[in-house]
This record gives structure tokens, C-alpha cells and sequence, in this order.
């Protein structure tokens, strides 16, 4: 369970997002989609969060979640640049399946595949991070935290947090609905909530 609120954004969908391609550690930018996701889930904030300037804000450092931090913040009237970034935000990593859609990581690699789908909590796809790394890096994570945040990051990393807040095993944080890329997810002591 998480002690603190977190207010939890995904970024805003990509472009790989939209052809349906795995991203992990790499990028692709923003859609019109996108942007406009970032915001619609900045005049959320505005509207469901007490004293909201007055709440650090954390990305993960990749550029997709820093580009809808930026676009929250300036329509919140935020200095741009004035946020945390923090490594253990970064999304699950996918290793050499990165940039590729399911469909062409089945025919490049259909054993690895099989495995990863039976039991991604402790398979890492070829070179990339199992969940069970993920939740490792974000318990450390929330234990650091002091107090309420506003965090965006990703949908791997979505899923981990709501796990962790509900008190659930690893090995059923890979079958929890990936958060949207529109919505404003609250997670605290157990609860959690699309605002």
C-alpha cells in the first residue's frame, strides 16, 4: 500500500502507441492525440486535486512522459522544467523487442514469446526487465517518497504502482488493465480511483 497519494498520469498516446508497437526504454513522440491527452488530464488535476501547485511533480525521464509533463504544466501555468525526474519511473524495459509489434516479435522469436506471455513476472524479453525487476525498483521508489505526488510515467509502470498499492502479487501486476492514456488515476493506502 502506498502512505502517500499519487496522482498518476500516463503520457499521452505515441505514435508508436497508435501503430501498436512495443517501446520500452525507446521513444517515439507525442500524436495530436497525445498532446491533447496531456491537456485534458491537466484540467483533471486542476479540478480533482487540493492545493495542486503546491504538490511536487516527478516524470519518468523518458521523452514521451517528460513531453506530456510539459504540456500538463504549462496549462496549469507551472514553469515548464520545474518537475523531479526520476529513473525508477522509466517503463518496463523490452529489450531487443523494443520498436516491434507483436505480431513481428512472434515470428522473430516465437519461443521466447510463448515464454514471456506464461510468465512475464519473471521473464525478461530478450535483454529487457521482468516485472518482478520492475516492482523491485518502484517498492524503493515509493519508500522514498515524503509526502502527495504527481507522477507521470507509463502503462508497465501503472500497472506495477496499482499492484503494489493493492497489496498484489507480482504475478498478477502483468494482467491489470493498462492505464489510459486519457485518464487520472489516484492510488492511497489501498484505494485507487479514475478521476
Amino acid at each position: 500500500m502506498t502512505p502517500h497519494t499519487i496522482y498518476f498520469v500516463r503520457h499521452g498516446e505515441t505514435v508508436w502507441n497508435a501503430e501498436r508497437r512495443w517501446q520500452g526504454r525507446k521513444d517515439s513522440p507525442l500524436t495530436d492525440a497525445g498532446r491533447e491527452h496531456a491537456r485534458a488530464n491537466a484540467e483533471t488535476l486542476l479540478a480533482a486535486v487540493p492545493d495542486l501547485h503546491a504538490l511536487p511533480f516527478v516524470s519518468s525521464p523518458l521523452g514521451r512522459a517528460r513531453a506530456t509533463m510539459h504540456i500538463i504544466r504549462a496549462r496549469l501555468n507551472l514553469p515548464e522544467h520545474d518537475y523531479a525526474v526520476e529513473d525508477r519511473l522509466a517503463e518496463l524495459g523490452f529489450g531487443d523487442w523494443e520498436g516491434m509489434t507483436a505480431r513481428e516479435i512472434k515470428a522473430a522469436a516465437p519461443e521466447a514469446w510463448d515464454s514471456f506471455r506464461e510468465a512475464p513476472w519473471n521473464g525478461a524479453p530478450c535483454g529487457g526487465e521482468s516485472y518482478a525487476q520492475l516492482a523491485g525498483r518502484l517498492k524503493m521508489w515509493l519508500a522514498d517518497l515524503s509526502g502527495d505526488v504527481v507522477v507521470v510515467a507509463h502503462g508497465a509502470v501503472g500497472r506495477a504502482l496499482r499492484g503494489l498499492n493493492g497489496g498484489m502479487p507480482v504475478t498478477e501486476m502483468p494482467g491489470l488493465p493498462t492505464p489510459e492514456n486519457d485518464r487520472v488515476y489516484r492510488f492511497w493506502n489501498g484505494t485507487e480511483a479514475a478521476l
